[in-house]
C-alpha cells in the first residue's frame, strides 16, 4: 500500500445524540448515496467539507474560538441542516416550515450568514462539544482524503429528520452498539473512523455522561498507520485518546 502526501480538506462531522430513558442514547446515522465519490453506500454521521462562507460567516460570529475552528463549527451546523433538514445549534426553536425554507435555500446556495439574517435566526457554536479529528494519510485506494472534526451536540426537540435523497438515501436513530451489530451482520458498512467513533461512544450512557468524557481527553488529530502485528497488516491509532479499540486487521477495515 502506497502512501499519498496530501494535507488534507478541513471538514466537519457532528454526532447528534437524543437520550432515552433506561437505554443507551441514540444518534442519527445516515447512508451515503452510492454515487457519492466519499464513502459511497457507508454509514455515517452528518457533515461535510468546510467552505468559504463558513470562514467568512466565522470571522463575524466566532468570537475568542480561532477561525478555523468556529468555521467547522459552522460548517456542522450548515451541513446538518441541508442533509437532514434538522437545526442544531440554534438559540431558539425553529418552527417546521420555517426549517424547510432554510433548508431550500441552503440546496439553492444561499449562505447560512444570509439566511440566518432573513429568519432572525442565531446560532450557538458553543453547544458543539470537540470530541474527536481525524486525519488520515492518503492511500492508492482513497478517493479523497479530509481533515475531519468531530463535535456532540444534543438532538433539538420537536424536530424530524428527513433525506436529502442527493448525498444519502437513508436516515435513521440507533444506539452506537446497535449500529456496529447492524454493520457486523453485513447489514450496513462504516469506514474505519467512523467505526472507531462508534465503539468509542457505544462506552457511555447520555449526552452528559459523552460530553464530560470529550471534555477530559485533548482532541490531537488522530493519523492512522500500518503496522506489521502478529504477522498480519493492522491499520492503527493512538492508544490515550478513549478508544477502546485502537487497530484492526487490514483485510476488514473500510476506508472511504
Amino acid at each position: 500500500m502506497t502512501k499519498i502526501m496530501d494535507e488534507g480538506r478541513p471538514a466537519a462531522t457532528v454526532v447528534i445524540i437524543r437520550d432515552r430513558i433506561g437505554a443507551s442514547p441514540e444518534m442519527l446515522m445516515m447512508e451515503r448515496a452510492s454515487t457519492m465519490a466519499f464513502a459511497a453506500g457507508a454509514l455515517v454521521f452528518p457533515g461535510g467539507a468546510v467552505d468559504a462562507g463558513d470562514h467568512a460567516l466565522a470571522a463575524s460570529i466566532g468570537g475568542e474560538l480561532p477561525q478555523d475552528e468556529a468555521a467547522a463549527r459552522i460548517a456542522a451546523i450548515r451541513e446538518t441542516l441541508e442533509e437532514s433538514g434538522l437545526a442544531i445549534a440554534f438559540t431558539r426553536t425553529v418552527e417546521a416550515d420555517r426549517l424547510a425554507a432554510m433548508r431550500q435555500a441552503l440546496a439553492a446556495g444561499a449562505g447560512l450568514g444570509d439566511i440566518l439574517k432573513v429568519h432572525g435566526l442565531e446560532i450557538a457554536l458553543d453547544a458543539l462539544v470537540p470530541f474527536a479529528r481525524w486525519h488520515p494519510p492518503g492511500f492508492e485506494q482513497a478517493r479523497r482524503v479530509f481533515d475531519t472534526r468531530f463535535y456532540l451536540v444534543r438532538a433539538p426537540e420537536g424536530q424530524s429528520a428527513s433525506v436529502d435523497a442527493t448525498e444519502n438515501v437513508r436516515l435513521f436513530w440507533s444506539a452506537a452498539a446497535d449500529t456496529l451489530a447492524l454493520c457486523d451482520r453485513g447489514e450496513g458498512e462504516v469506514i474505519f473512523p467512523t467505526r472507531r467513533n462508534l465503539e468509542r461512544l457505544a462506552q457511555f450512557a447520555s449526552f452528559d455522561d459523552l460530553a464530560a468524557h470529550a471534555r477530559s481527553i485533548p482532541v490531537e488529530k488522530v493519523t492512522p498507520w500500518a503496522e506489521e502485528r502478529e504477522g498480519e497488516p493492522h491499520l492503527c491509532i493512538p492508544t490515550h485518546l478513549g478508544y477502546p479499540v485502537t487497530s484492526e486487521p487490514m483485510r476488514g477495515v473500510r476506508r472511504a
